[in-house]
């Protein structure tokens, strides 16, 4: 008998009307012989909301009360969908994280799941029972209620279907699947019918919606197959597997864009061995992810100057660690946030040529000015003036054949 993980997203569960309507799509599934455990986001909105009361007391929120109260969205839309099968003749029941349970590394608003106790639901699921199970959350071996992070629904559910080995773990969204590039920009982004593993992972850290990184990133190393598709159609999704499993015709499979990124360039630093490491030493320790690095050509062979960008809600903290940071010397320091990434992704691109060359040509006939650049093998991405997000990226949906 076929066992699935269904998650469903905030928007999916975001009214009675549509939690009764996941409802439907449970029993259909349970009915062609499919046993069905189901991961659940709060309602959409509902996490945001918790958010905004908890900075009423404090923006300093204790963090152990912090998970304790944003935990609480998923426990409404579990006992709702479970009283909606109940409803409906399903047997269900609603799985809270200290009933299974989700053991995480504890660490509070960022844990990672280490493992779940099987034997209970395995048990509900050949007695003919739905289990319905919170995503986001879990519990550490401390008894405390730890969250899993914004996004942190997807990982569950991929967590689900590894340690309860699933034939399959299907993303259930308010879309129809993975996309070219953000459909609600781009009115002629298509559907990608098949993604590999690496390039959703490249797209989903790049700034697509649609699924948590994190969440791919275990899903490759397991390798279980992902389907992401609409809960308000039966169109097929988009299935992310392993490449091999894919013929590749274009060199580009999307355009993704964020921006959550802020560039930072210390001037006048002294260019000697070890500085570099010096800068970011202190941001490593402080978990603060520096993507892009530049360093200029030493002109004077004495100082040079050294751009990277990070996290835009980083940025002071980021500073704040440099001008305390007794090990380097430089001049000044300047941040500018009006800046987005945009990338193109595409295992395709591995064995065609002139790919950089048509970015940025195309960039260029758009008057477009590139501020910093990042590659890897499948992924080409540039730092730009946060005005000119849109028209690069319909520039390079339509030169890249994806319109």
């Amino acid at each position: 008998m076929t066992k699935k993980v269904l998650k469903f997203g905030g928007t999916s569960v975001g009214t009675v009307e549509r939690i009764q309507h996941v409802a439907k799509i449970i029993k259909k599934e349970q009915s062609s012989g499919t046993k069905v455990i189901a991961v659940l986001s709060a309602m959409a909105g509902k996490t945001d909301e918790l958010i905004k009361l908890s900075n009423e007391i404090s923006v300093e929120f204790n963090k152990r009360e912090f998970d304790v109260l944003i935990s609480s969205g998923e426990q409404v839309t579990c006992a709702l969908l479970s009283g909606a099968l109940i409803k409906l003749n399903i047997k269900a029941k609603s799985w809270m994280n200290w009933q299974i349970p989700i053991l995480t590394d504890g660490e509070h608003a960022n844990s990672r799941i280490i493992n779940m106790n099987v034997e209970k639901i395995d048990k509900y699921l050949e007695e003919g029972g739905v289990a319905i199970i919170p995503g986001f959350q879990g519990i550490s071996k401390n008894g405390d209620i730890t969250s899993i992070g914004r996004g942190g629904s997807d990982a569950t559910a991929v967590a689900v279907a590894k340690i309860f080995k699933a034939d399959a773990c299907e993303i259930y969204t308010d879309v129809d699947g993975v996309f070219s590039t953000d459909p609600n920009k781009i009115p002629v982004a298509k559907k990608i019918d098949k993604i590999s593993y690496d390039e959703m992972l490249e797209l989903s850290s790049l700034g697509a919606k649609v699924m948590q990184s994190s969440a791919v990133q275990t899903a490759m190393m397991y390798d279980i197959p992902l389907e992401v598709r609409s809960t308000f159609t039966e169109r097929k999704g988009t299935k992310i597997f392993s490449q091999e499993n894919i013929d590749y015709t274009k060199s580009v499979t999307g355009v993704a864009y964020s921006k959550d990124d802020a560039k930072v360039t210390i001037i006048g630093v002294e260019d000697k061995p070890g500085v570099a490491a010096n800068i970011f030493e202190p941001l490593s320790k402080a978990h603060i992810n520096v993507d892009m690095v530049i360093q200029n050509i030493s002109s004077d062979q004495k100082t040079t100057d050294i751009t990277f960008t990070v996290k835009r809600d980083e940025v002071s903290k980021t500073e704040i660690l440099l001008e305390y940071n007794s090990t380097i010397k430089y001049k000044e320091i300047i941040q500018n946030k009006k800046v987005s990434k945009v990338s193109i992704v595409g295992a395709g691109m591995v064995s065609t040529p002139g790919v950089t060359y048509r970015m940025f040509r195309a960039l260029s006939d758009e008057g477009i000015n590139i501020l910093a650049i990042s590659t890897s093998e499948i992924k080409l991405s540039v730092i730009i003036d946060e005005d000119n997000t849109l028209k690069a990226v319909k520039k390079l949906h339509t030169v890249f054949d994806l319109d």
